[in-house]
């Protein structure tokens, strides 16, 4: 059997674990995920959001896989990937990629590479060219 291999992205910083508030925006050929950073393991304020974008992105699914269906084996990658609330780049042919139900936002691309983030109560899966992450303070109300 082929078994994938995982990259760790994110090995300082984090979604907030509790309520990581996440917004999907798809648009054609880009994705982007906003959410809350986690100020309790990592160097964040409280509050502070970052947005997680994917260039070029060709496709993109939304998985309810929660936490407690990954540490039952119920969810995508539970048996292959090493830790729950995670970003990874998901390396190898996934032979099963195909047979899921994905939002087309853009040309398929064999060159794209594979990525999954599990938050809290879900996990976001795309093919994209390329990631990238920036971080801000929402602003105050007066």
């Amino acid at each position: 059997m082929n078994r994938l291999q995982f990259l760790h992205l994110n090995p300082d910083w984090n979604a907030e674990p509790n309520d990581p508030d996440l917004v999907v925006s798809p648009s054609v050929g880009a994705l982007e995920l906003s959410f809350r950073l986690n100020p309790f393991a990592f160097a964040a304020a409280p509050g502070e959001r970052a947005i997680l974008k994917f260039d070029q992105c060709c496709r993109w699914r939304w998985d309810e896989t929660n936490d407690q269906m990954w540490f039952d084996g119920k969810g995508r990658f539970s048996d292959q990937a090493p830790r729950w609330g995670e970003f990874y780049e998901v390396m190898g042919y996934d032979r099963y990629a195909s047979n899921l139900d994905w939002h087309i936002i853009g040309d398929d691309d064999p060159s794209a590479r594979h990525f999954i983030f599990y938050f809290r109560d879900e996990a976001v899966e795309c093919f994209a060219a390329e990631w990238s992450l920036t971080r801000h303070m929402p602003l105050s109300k007066p």
